[in-house]
């Protein structure tokens, strides 16, 4: 590991004297600074190793050698003080050297889709878009619509919708999967409890260059956008659908009035499915013990279980459970979301060391 961080100071200090050098060459001087940018945390945090790795190693020899009481306490206080911070400082390191998801940083899309439980799991769904959004907004994301399939009670059969913001897919992409919800439905007169569910997936978005897509295997067919309870929203034919042929993956776009910024969306929609499709064969390639628990990608897996009569929320991959769950369907995520991150990272970890 050690070795591996000597190689990242010399390439920081590196891309430092080529910095000086590159004023004049803004390309080079903007790539140059965005690769010194991504080293410096880690650089930061291994010089911070050293250094108390060095006053640990003072201290004990003044332990070993001092006879003076007075210098002795004060050793002993600072080996007290640095051994913890040393074995903190190792673990950050191992965590900072896992491989980096290269779609952490990227925009993403969200789609929800009612399962079972009727207009009650199409409310729900209509719950979890408003916990995502609020999400979003404590984050300073934005939030943009591209498609929805509504219902007579304000509920969602399917809305599709891309969240942009630096880090977005880091913290959604643990979202995806199977959410349930265990409540007294608003068309329940008895006042039972009944079980419902919706699917969420979340896709990192493509660009043009990560995923092609030949023009010629693509069906596009416009439409007039239909609106809450089928009424016409638009007079002309804006709305689009388009059917990628060799996979049989279909994207609609209605939101916009106008048909070229449809398109535009759908077609941005169908390369982030094109290229979670790719995405998920290769994961399917890896052996089990390699394939991540916290993040399958297995969307039919059920992840969460929303309690409402218990004011509970569970998430059962890392059997968590919070007696929060009006904050949390108001957007306070970030709880769950933590934890997941830290089963993920001790579970690469654990792989790594093996």
């Amino acid at each position: 590991m050690y070795q591996r961080l000597d190689a990242v100071v010399r390439r920081y200090d590196e891309l430092t004297a080529e910095l000086a050098e590159a004023a004049n060459d803004y390309e080079r001087l903007i790539r140059l600074t965005k690769e010194r940018g991504e080293l410096e945390p880690l650089v930061e945090l291994y010089r911070e190793y050293r250094k108390v790795e060095a006053d640990l190693t003072e201290a004990r020899q003044l332990l070993a050698t001092e006879s003076d009481p007075e210098l002795l306490a004060m050793a002993k206080e600072e080996v007290h003080r640095l051994e913890p911070r040393l074995e903190q400082l190792d673990e950050q390191l191992k965590l900072a050297l896992l491989p980096k998801d290269p779609n952490d940083e990227k925009d993403v899309f969200v789609e929800i889709r009612a399962g079972v439980g009727g207009e009650e799991a199409a409310l729900f769904a209509a719950d979890l878009f408003r916990m995502y959004s609020r999400y979003a907004e404590r984050k300073g994301w934005d939030v943009e619509v591209l498609d929805t399939t509504e219902t007579g009670l304000d509920g969602f059969q399917k809305i599709i919708f891309r969240v942009a913001g630096r880090g977005a897919y880091s913290r959604l992409k643990y979202e995806s999967g199977v959410h349930r919800v265990q409540r007294v439905p608003v068309t329940e007169a008895s006042g039972r409890i009944h079980t419902s569910a919706a699917t969420v997936a979340v896709l990192p978005e493509a660009d043009e260059i990560e995923v092609q897509i030949n023009p010629e295997d693509l069906e596009i067919d416009v439409f007039r956008s239909q609106g809450h309870g089928g009424q016409s929203v638009n007079t002309t034919d804006s709305a689009v659908r388009i059917t990628h042929k060799p996979t049989g993956i279909v994207v609609t776009c209605q939101d916009e009035r106008s048909q070229l910024k449809n398109k535009a969306r759908a077609l941005a929609v169908l390369r982030a499915r094109l290229y979670d499709l790719e995405q998920s064969k290769r994961q399917s390639e890896l052996t089990e013990t390699r394939r991540s628990m916290v993040r399958s990608g297995d969307r039919s897996e059920k992840i969460r279980t929303y309690n409402f009569p218990q004011d509970r929320v569970t998430d059962h991959r890392i059997n968590l459970t919070l007696y929060r769950l009006p904050a949390i369907m108001d957007g306070d995520l970030d709880p769950l979301i933590d934890a997941l991150v830290a089963a993920d990272q001790a579970e690469r970890l654990a792989a790594a060391q093996a």
